[in-house]
């Protein structure tokens, strides 16, 4: 059996390694920061030593019993606790890279507290290298693009929807077609945009450009 004192180291090893991708995931300001990676990995290593416990201590009365089985229970339940750290920011999805650490530093915690250390630490390793040096590869040579919604309200005209679309292709990547909707007495349109843009242009460059089209009552941005 492991002993309660392998048990102990087991459990530091894992929040250290737990601590250094939640201290990561703290600075860019996720839901699931330093503490919860901590207390999810200490939670995994401890659930793997006791598993294995298990299995030995009860060995006599049950000779086939499964250590994995309640390691089994934390990779399919930590599932939840993924979705709770994606967060839906109008059309933009935020989170699933987060969602992706906890659920692999589950994992790591099994590892550990198997007592395979060096797979729990290159694991670890490979991790903080996806998240800090290919974070900074990614701003620096890929273009990243943001979602977003703009409704526009406007006096409705011929060529309207020409003289909107032709300011919104300058700036995007895509624009699908537009949802429109007409007020026939009231003589106003509501035109709703879903386009996607790089990331560094500036909102209210776009908001300049689109009021001064002839017509516009008001611009929204979501």
């Amino acid at each position: 059996m492991i002993t309660d004192q392998d048990i102990i180291l087991r459990i530091v090893i894992g929040a250290f390694l737990g601590a250094l991708v939640g201290f990561e995931r703290e600075r860019q300001g996720q839901p699931a920061g330093l503490r919860t990676h901590i207390i999810l990995v200490v939670g995994a290593t401890l659930t793997m030593t006791i598993s294995i416990n298990l299995a030995i201590q009860f060995r006599p009365l049950v000779p086939n019993g499964d250590p994995a089985r309640l390691a089994a229970q934390v990779i399919s339940g930590i599932g939840f606790l993924g979705a709770g750290a994606i967060l839906r920011y109008g059309p933009n999805i935020k989170g699933l890279t987060t969602a992706a650490s906890l659920w692999t530093m589950a994992v790591v915690g099994l590892a550990v507290g198997a007592g395979h250390y060096l797979s729990g630490i290159a694991a670890t390793s490979l991790i903080l290298v996806a998240l800090i040096i290919l974070n900074v590869i990614e701003k620096r040579y890929i273009n990243t693009y943001s979602t977003m919604v703009i409704e526009i309200a406007a006096d409705d005209r011929r060529k309207l929807l020409d003289d909107i679309h032709s300011v919104i292709n300058n700036f995007v990547k895509s624009a699908g077609s537009p949802s429109v909707e007409k007020n026939i007495r009231s003589k106003r349109v509501k035109v709703i945009y879903t386009i996607k843009i790089l990331a560094n242009i500036p909102v209210e460059q776009i908001l300049e450009k689109i009021t001064e089209v002839d017509g516009i009552r008001s611009v929204k941005v979501t």
